[in-house]
């Protein structure tokens, strides 16, 4: 009889997580998606459940990956909170608290294959979880020569300055933030749009993380109607995301269809990644993890 399933808690997943190799996984998971080959990666669109009551909804993520012989589900629940917490609750044999991490290394994935090589400065819009994880990640990856950032309020500003361990510019509005900004990262809670086309100079790398369901936006019609768009999943985009349905913009692309070499990575224009987030990404974050936990505890 199998034993009882392996917890992983936050504190621990934190030690055994690590960008260097979580992006190179990722990459190959995406790849493998965009292939729709189903002995690679079967996933559907998130199931996602209304909980009016609560002010909320619950999505279920299930992923089976047959060669790798991975058979993964998330759940995952939004709450309108103040302090906009996001708590995913038990995957199959791993406890993963930190899908940050997963989804800012998918961002900058996105930044890796459309922004322009010679980018300097990065804008990020919001200062909760995910903006953090979106600094380490990217100022890991990648040499900016500034930093800005922009909060709606001031105390939000101030605790991600203290959060980060390089220099932080913090702008009054977000327009400030983003003008000439050669890419932008939106983690923000808006339901309406927060950045606007007429801000964004041409070239610029937009990864658009927040506003996942059909009826919320951060982004405006202009700069989804004049940017290539991107996306994880195009039946998730067009699904899912407000910023997509809304503005009619069509996806051009998938990231995996980038990494595979069927469609181009078009850096010299403006671009957009509209992240929705997909359980196959959590499945190899999840295993990852737990490879690495198995080993640690081999040694021991």
């Amino acid at each position: 009889m199998a034993g009882p399933p392996a917890v992983i808690w936050k504190r621990e997943v934190e030690g055994l997580l690590r960008y260097r190799e979580l992006v190179p996984r990722l990459e190959e998971a995406l790849g493998k998606f965009s292939s729709r080959d189903p002995a690679e990666v079967i996933q559907p669109v998130r199931t996602t459940v209304p909980l009016q009551k609560h002010h909320g909804f619950i999505g279920l993520m299930p992923t089976y990956m047959e060669n790798k012989g991975v058979l993964c589900t998330k759940f995952v629940c939004f709450y309108k909170r103040e302090d906009g917490s996001n708590l995913p609750s038990t995957q199959a044999t791993v406890v993963l608290l930190d899908p940050e991490m997963r989804t800012a290394a998918v961002s900058a994935i996105s930044a890796k294959l459309l922004m322009c090589p010679e980018a300097e400065v990065l804008a990020i819009l919001g200062t909760g979880a995910q903006a953090l994880s979106h600094y380490n990640v990217f100022t890991e990856m990648f040499s900016f020569k500034e930093v800005r950032v922009w909060s709606r309020t001031g105390e939000g500003s101030e605790r991600f300055c203290r959060s980060v361990s390089g220099p932080v510019t913090v702008c009054v509005s977000a327009e400030e933030a983003v003008r000439g900004a050669d890419v932008i990262v939106t983690v923000t809670r808006c339901t309406e749009p927060v950045l606007f086309g007429q801000w964004v100079k041409p070239g610029a790398h937009v990864a658009a993380v927040g506003a996942c369901r059909p009826n919320w936006r951060e982004l405006d019609d202009v700069l989804m109607k004049e940017a290539v768009v991107y996306a994880d999943s195009r039946e998730g985009a067009l699904t899912e995301s407000g910023d997509v349905i809304l503005s009619g913009a069509e996806v051009f692309a998938e990231l995996g269809d980038v990494i595979n070499g069927t469609k181009p990575a078009l850096r010299e224009k403006t671009t957009v990644f509209k992240s929705l987030g997909m359980g196959v990404e959590d499945a190899v974050s999840a295993q990852l993890v737990f490879d690495q936990w198995e080993a640690k505890s081999c040694k021991s």
